[in-house]
Protein backbone atom coordinates (compact mmCIF):
# COMPACT_ATOMS: atom_id res chain seq x y z
CA UNK A 1 0.00 0.00 0.00
CA UNK A 2 2.79 2.38 1.13
CA UNK A 3 4.31 1.86 -2.72
CA UNK A 4 0.77 2.50 -4.19
CA UNK A 5 0.52 5.77 -2.30
CA UNK A 6 3.58 6.83 -3.20
CA UNK A 7 3.16 6.12 -6.85
CA UNK A 8 -0.12 8.07 -6.45
CA UNK A 9 2.15 11.46 -4.63
CA UNK A 10 4.38 10.68 -7.74
CA UNK A 11 1.87 10.46 -10.49
CA UNK A 12 -0.21 13.89 -9.49
CA UNK A 13 3.12 16.19 -8.56
CA UNK A 14 4.58 15.05 -12.32
CA UNK A 15 1.51 16.38 -13.96
CA UNK A 16 2.18 20.44 -13.50
CA UNK A 17 -1.00 20.55 -15.55
CA UNK A 18 -3.16 18.54 -12.97
CA UNK A 19 -1.92 20.69 -10.25
CA UNK A 20 -2.62 23.81 -11.56
CA UNK A 21 -6.56 22.98 -12.17
CA UNK A 22 -6.23 21.60 -8.85
CA UNK A 23 -5.24 25.03 -7.79
CA UNK A 24 -7.80 27.33 -10.68
CA UNK A 25 -10.09 27.75 -7.60
CA UNK A 26 -7.87 29.63 -5.45
CA UNK A 27 -6.33 31.45 -8.20
CA UNK A 28 -9.18 33.01 -9.18
CA UNK A 29 -10.32 33.76 -5.94
CA UNK A 30 -6.77 35.50 -5.18
CA UNK A 31 -7.28 37.47 -8.13
CA UNK A 32 -10.81 38.46 -7.25
CA UNK A 33 -9.67 39.34 -4.07
CA UNK A 34 -6.42 41.62 -4.97
CA UNK A 35 -8.90 43.15 -7.65
CA UNK A 36 -11.98 44.04 -6.60
CA UNK A 37 -13.76 42.56 -3.71
CA UNK A 38 -11.06 43.18 -1.44
CA UNK A 39 -11.27 47.19 -1.63
CA UNK A 40 -15.01 46.79 -1.91
CA UNK A 41 -15.44 44.93 1.62
CA UNK A 42 -12.19 46.72 3.11
CA UNK A 43 -14.35 50.00 2.72
CA UNK A 44 -17.25 48.69 4.60
CA UNK A 45 -15.59 47.80 7.78
CA UNK A 46 -15.06 50.95 10.40
CA UNK A 47 -11.77 49.92 11.92
CA UNK A 48 -8.39 51.06 11.95
CA UNK A 49 -7.23 48.27 9.41
CA UNK A 50 -9.88 47.19 7.68
CA UNK A 51 -7.84 45.64 4.86
CA UNK A 52 -5.24 43.59 7.51
CA UNK A 53 -9.15 41.88 8.66
CA UNK A 54 -9.55 40.91 5.08
CA UNK A 55 -6.57 39.44 4.29
CA UNK A 56 -7.01 37.46 7.27
CA UNK A 57 -10.13 36.35 6.03
CA UNK A 58 -9.77 35.55 2.73
CA UNK A 59 -6.40 33.73 3.62
CA UNK A 60 -8.13 31.56 5.72
CA UNK A 61 -11.20 30.57 3.71
CA UNK A 62 -8.41 29.56 1.08
CA UNK A 63 -7.14 26.79 2.99
CA UNK A 64 -10.98 25.14 3.33
CA UNK A 65 -10.75 25.78 -0.28
CA UNK A 66 -7.52 24.03 -1.02
CA UNK A 67 -8.32 20.64 0.94
CA UNK A 68 -11.35 20.30 -1.20
CA UNK A 69 -9.92 21.24 -4.57
CA UNK A 70 -6.48 19.63 -4.39
CA UNK A 71 -7.99 16.12 -2.98
CA UNK A 72 -10.37 16.40 -6.30
CA UNK A 73 -7.62 16.50 -8.52
CA UNK A 74 -5.59 13.84 -6.87
CA UNK A 75 -8.79 11.13 -7.45
CA UNK A 76 -8.40 12.09 -11.14
CA UNK A 77 -5.64 9.65 -10.65
CA UNK A 78 -8.01 7.13 -10.07
CA UNK A 79 -10.13 8.01 -12.45
CA UNK A 80 -7.50 7.84 -15.55
CA UNK A 81 -5.83 4.44 -14.26
CA UNK A 82 -9.87 3.41 -14.83
CA UNK A 83 -9.86 4.71 -18.60
CA UNK A 84 -6.27 3.55 -19.55
CA UNK A 85 -7.31 -0.06 -17.62
CA UNK A 86 -4.60 -0.23 -15.69
CA UNK A 87 -7.01 -1.12 -12.85
CA UNK A 88 -7.31 -4.79 -14.23
CA UNK A 89 -3.27 -4.67 -14.46
CA UNK A 90 -3.21 -4.17 -10.72
CA UNK A 91 -6.64 -6.23 -9.81
CA UNK A 92 -4.47 -9.14 -11.62
CA UNK A 93 -1.48 -8.59 -9.16
CA UNK A 94 -0.94 -10.27 -6.07
CA UNK A 95 -1.96 -6.53 -4.26
CA UNK A 96 -5.15 -6.98 -2.91
CA UNK A 97 -8.44 -4.73 -3.96
CA UNK A 98 -8.51 -2.90 -0.57
CA UNK A 99 -5.23 -2.00 -0.52
CA UNK A 100 -6.00 -0.19 -4.02
CA UNK A 101 -8.44 1.75 -2.64
CA UNK A 102 -6.28 2.59 0.38
CA UNK A 103 -3.55 3.63 -1.98
CA UNK A 104 -6.12 6.14 -3.65
CA UNK A 105 -7.73 7.70 -0.23
CA UNK A 106 -3.94 7.79 1.53
CA UNK A 107 -2.15 9.30 -1.45
CA UNK A 108 -5.18 11.89 -2.13
CA UNK A 109 -5.26 11.90 1.32
CA UNK A 110 -1.40 13.37 2.10
CA UNK A 111 -1.54 15.46 -1.40
CA UNK A 112 -4.69 17.51 -0.21
CA UNK A 113 -2.44 17.81 3.59
CA UNK A 114 0.72 18.65 1.07
CA UNK A 115 -0.83 21.17 -0.53
CA UNK A 116 -2.59 22.72 1.84
CA UNK A 117 0.32 23.18 4.42
CA UNK A 118 2.37 24.82 1.25
CA UNK A 119 -0.84 27.54 1.28
CA UNK A 120 -0.80 27.93 4.76
CA UNK A 121 3.01 29.11 4.61
CA UNK A 122 2.59 30.90 1.67
CA UNK A 123 -0.20 32.44 3.48
CA UNK A 124 1.28 33.82 6.63
CA UNK A 125 4.59 35.12 5.00
CA UNK A 126 1.24 37.28 2.86
CA UNK A 127 -0.03 38.34 6.42
CA UNK A 128 3.17 39.29 7.84
CA UNK A 129 4.34 41.10 4.89
CA UNK A 130 0.86 43.04 4.74
CA UNK A 131 1.82 43.99 8.68
CA UNK A 132 -0.30 41.21 9.98
CA UNK A 133 1.36 38.56 12.81
CA UNK A 134 2.59 35.29 12.68
CA UNK A 135 0.51 32.48 14.91
CA UNK A 136 1.48 31.22 18.16
CA UNK A 137 2.20 27.98 19.07
CA UNK A 138 -1.09 27.18 19.97
CA UNK A 139 -2.87 28.55 17.31
CA UNK A 140 -0.44 26.79 14.79
CA UNK A 141 -1.37 23.25 16.52
CA UNK A 142 -5.23 24.35 16.16
CA UNK A 143 -4.80 24.92 12.02
CA UNK A 144 -2.72 21.90 11.77
CA UNK A 145 -5.36 20.23 13.52
CA UNK A 146 -8.37 21.57 11.60
CA UNK A 147 -6.34 21.21 8.31
CA UNK A 148 -5.66 17.32 9.02
CA UNK A 149 -9.62 17.15 9.97
CA UNK A 150 -10.86 18.91 6.88
CA UNK A 151 -8.88 16.97 4.45
CA UNK A 152 -9.99 13.66 5.87
CA UNK A 153 -13.33 14.82 5.49
CA UNK A 154 -12.89 16.34 1.97
CA UNK A 155 -11.09 12.62 1.13
CA UNK A 156 -13.72 11.17 2.42
CA UNK A 157 -16.59 12.58 0.75
CA UNK A 158 -14.81 13.08 -2.58
CA UNK A 159 -13.52 9.38 -2.87
CA UNK A 160 -17.67 8.43 -2.84
CA UNK A 161 -18.34 11.09 -5.27
CA UNK A 162 -15.91 10.04 -7.52
CA UNK A 163 -16.17 6.35 -7.37
CA UNK A 164 -19.18 6.72 -9.38
CA UNK A 165 -17.64 8.57 -12.04
CA UNK A 166 -16.26 6.20 -15.13
CA UNK A 167 -14.98 8.77 -17.78
CA UNK A 168 -12.90 11.47 -17.71
CA UNK A 169 -15.54 13.81 -18.83
CA UNK A 170 -17.67 13.09 -15.95
CA UNK A 171 -14.82 13.73 -14.19
CA UNK A 172 -13.72 16.86 -15.64
CA UNK A 173 -17.51 17.92 -15.25
CA UNK A 174 -17.22 17.01 -11.58
CA UNK A 175 -14.14 19.22 -10.65
CA UNK A 176 -15.62 21.93 -13.04
CA UNK A 177 -18.48 21.99 -10.81
CA UNK A 178 -16.56 21.45 -7.45
CA UNK A 179 -14.37 24.64 -8.66
CA UNK A 180 -16.99 27.03 -9.24
CA UNK A 181 -19.69 26.27 -6.03
CA UNK A 182 -16.63 26.03 -3.91
CA UNK A 183 -16.33 30.06 -3.28
CA UNK A 184 -19.72 30.42 -2.75
CA UNK A 185 -20.03 27.22 0.01
CA UNK A 186 -17.04 28.85 1.87
CA UNK A 187 -18.50 32.07 1.26
CA UNK A 188 -15.97 33.45 -0.11
CA UNK A 189 -17.21 35.24 -3.36
CA UNK A 190 -20.04 36.26 -1.00
CA UNK A 191 -20.34 36.68 2.61
CA UNK A 192 -23.04 33.84 3.82
CA UNK A 193 -24.60 36.43 6.18
CA UNK A 194 -25.72 37.93 3.65
CA UNK A 195 -27.67 35.37 1.50
CA UNK A 196 -31.47 34.53 1.69
CA UNK A 197 -32.19 32.18 4.69
CA UNK A 198 -33.07 29.02 2.24
CA UNK A 199 -29.23 29.21 0.46
CA UNK A 200 -27.76 29.64 4.19
CA UNK A 201 -29.45 25.95 4.71
CA UNK A 202 -28.23 24.18 2.18
CA UNK A 203 -24.64 26.36 2.32
CA UNK A 204 -24.30 24.90 5.91
CA UNK A 205 -25.07 21.09 4.64
CA UNK A 206 -21.87 20.82 3.57
CA UNK A 207 -18.86 20.02 5.92
CA UNK A 208 -16.53 22.60 3.54
CA UNK A 209 -18.46 25.54 4.92
CA UNK A 210 -17.83 24.34 8.59
CA UNK A 211 -14.13 24.01 7.66
CA UNK A 212 -14.16 27.71 6.23
CA UNK A 213 -16.02 28.78 9.90
CA UNK A 214 -13.14 27.38 12.11
CA UNK A 215 -10.03 28.27 9.52
CA UNK A 216 -12.02 31.94 9.91
CA UNK A 217 -12.62 31.61 14.07
CA UNK A 218 -8.37 30.59 14.88
CA UNK A 219 -6.75 32.79 12.01
CA UNK A 220 -8.77 36.07 13.09
CA UNK A 221 -9.00 35.95 16.61
CA UNK A 222 -5.94 37.65 17.24
CA UNK A 223 -6.58 40.75 14.05
CA UNK A 224 -10.16 40.85 15.36
CA UNK A 225 -9.62 41.27 19.13
CA UNK A 226 -7.04 44.04 18.22
CA UNK A 227 -9.50 46.15 15.48
CA UNK A 228 -12.60 45.35 17.31
CA UNK A 229 -10.85 45.61 20.83
CA UNK A 230 -13.27 49.45 22.01
CA UNK A 231 -15.96 48.50 19.11
CA UNK A 232 -19.16 47.73 21.03
CA UNK A 233 -19.78 43.67 21.20
CA UNK A 234 -22.90 43.46 18.55
CA UNK A 235 -20.75 45.69 16.26
CA UNK A 236 -18.07 42.34 16.34
CA UNK A 237 -20.65 40.32 16.82
CA UNK A 238 -22.83 41.01 13.43
CA UNK A 239 -19.54 41.45 11.49
CA UNK A 240 -18.87 37.90 12.63
CA UNK A 241 -22.50 36.70 11.47
CA UNK A 242 -22.21 38.60 8.55
CA UNK A 243 -18.99 37.10 7.33
CA UNK A 244 -19.34 33.55 7.98
CA UNK A 245 -16.89 33.54 11.01
CA UNK A 246 -20.06 32.05 12.88
CA UNK A 247 -23.08 30.05 11.51
CA UNK A 248 -26.28 30.34 13.11
CA UNK A 249 -29.06 28.02 13.05
CA UNK A 250 -32.13 30.27 13.74
CA UNK A 251 -30.78 32.42 16.08
CA UNK A 252 -28.55 30.45 17.88
CA UNK A 253 -24.89 30.74 16.76
CA UNK A 254 -23.31 27.27 15.99
CA UNK A 255 -20.69 26.19 18.78
CA UNK A 256 -17.38 25.55 17.49
CA UNK A 257 -17.44 21.97 18.43
CA UNK A 258 -20.92 21.58 16.53
CA UNK A 259 -18.76 22.25 13.49
CA UNK A 260 -15.82 19.79 14.64
CA UNK A 261 -18.46 17.28 14.95
CA UNK A 262 -20.25 17.87 11.98
CA UNK A 263 -16.72 17.13 9.95
CA UNK A 264 -15.87 14.71 11.83
CA UNK A 265 -19.17 12.71 10.86
CA UNK A 266 -18.87 13.64 7.54
CA UNK A 267 -15.88 11.64 7.73
CA UNK A 268 -17.24 8.72 9.29
CA UNK A 269 -20.16 8.57 7.28
CA UNK A 270 -18.67 8.75 3.96
CA UNK A 271 -15.81 6.46 4.73
CA UNK A 272 -18.45 3.65 5.58
CA UNK A 273 -20.32 4.56 2.43
CA UNK A 274 -17.63 4.23 0.48
CA UNK A 275 -16.70 0.79 2.31
CA UNK A 276 -20.29 -0.46 1.25
CA UNK A 277 -20.05 1.12 -2.33
CA UNK A 278 -17.16 -1.13 -2.56
CA UNK A 279 -18.32 -4.08 -1.19
CA UNK A 280 -21.39 -4.06 -3.93
CA UNK A 281 -19.27 -3.80 -6.71
CA UNK A 282 -16.70 -6.74 -5.52
CA UNK A 283 -19.49 -9.09 -5.73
Amino acid sequence: MTAFIKRVLKVYFRDKTSVFFSLLAVFIIIGLYVFFLGDVWSSNIQVEKPRLIMDSWIMSGLLAVVSLTTTMGAFGIMVDDRHNKITKDFYSSPIKRSSLTAGYIGGAFLIGLIMSVLTFILVEIYIVAKGGTFPDFTTLIKIFGLIILSTLANTTLLFFIVSFLKSQNAFGTASSVVGTLVGFITGIYMPIGILPDAVQIVVKIFPVSHSAVLFRQVMMESVMNEQFGNAPAEFKEEFAEEMGIVLKWGDTVIPSYVNVLVILATAVLFYLLSIRSLSRKSH
